[in-house]
């Protein structure tokens, strides 16, 4: 074989230059972040959804149990001037109504509370002895309920709870009942001289979730009406 054609040879077997294989490898070095970069904001932006959703789908049930709640406040009136409503921050008590089948009405204190950031709800046996629903309440109102709660909501920084009072929302820290006329102040015809209490007729609860930048706010009737 001639000297020109082993040369030729040597020139088709020759392959890369270490050069082209460290421009080669830089490019795809390149598009190998410039993908990995997409894909983890793609993973991201996904993951934030997922939080966002878990987060509305989790306060439409809190606000669907508080929903009913309130449509079952009991009524004043049955109480005989005792305590059926306590707002506080981070917290919501009330007395409602509880019906099962085949059985008595019977009256349940349930207490919404804010605890190491989540929504939690409690609530004690059904009972119809008034005595007996003084020491639920007292319980509940001093954390001394050792009843299980169940949490419906994880993330929550802050509750805020106001009712509909005078045209208004209001915050009133104090428990609402119906004041019982005194006897001995009624006039002669058998009207109360004492300014009867006006019942607030709503309930606005806030609250601030993770992840979710506006405040979750959400109405209620109270007593269904």
């Amino acid at each position: 074989m001639s000297r020109r054609g082993q040369y030729g040879k040597r020139q088709r077997q020759r392959g890369f230059t270490l050069i082209e294989l460290l421009v080669a490898i830089s490019i795809l070095a390149i598009v190998a972040v410039l993908g990995y970069r997409g894909l983890d904001s793609i993973v991201r932006a996904r993951e934030a959804l997922t939080a966002q959703l878990e987060s509305a789908r989790g306060m439409q049930l809190a606000f669907a149990q508080m929903q009913s709640d309130c449509e079952h406040l009991a009524t004043p009136g049955l109480l005989q001037g005792r305590p059926y409503l306590l707002s506080a921050p981070d917290r919501l008590t009330l007395v409602r109504n509880v019906y099962n089948e085949n059985d008595a009405a019977r009256l349940q204190v349930v207490t919404y509370r804010v605890v190491e950031r989540m929504l939690t709800r409690r609530e004690s046996n059904g009972t119809r002895d008034l005595v007996q629903l003084d020491v639920m309440w007292q319980a509940a109102i001093s954390n001394a309920d050792t009843s299980a709660s169940v949490t419906l909501q994880s993330g929550v920084s802050a509750m805020q709870v106001m009712t509909w009072e005078n045209n208004g929302w209001r915050q009133n820290t104090q428990p609402v009942a119906q004041a019982v006329p005194d006897p001995s102040q009624l006039a002669p015809t058998g009207a109360s001289n004492v300014a009867p209490t006006v019942a607030p007729t709503g309930l606005q609860v806030q609250l601030q979730i993770d992840n979710v930048a506006a405040v979750m706010t959400k109405s209620f009737l109270l007593g269904g009406m």
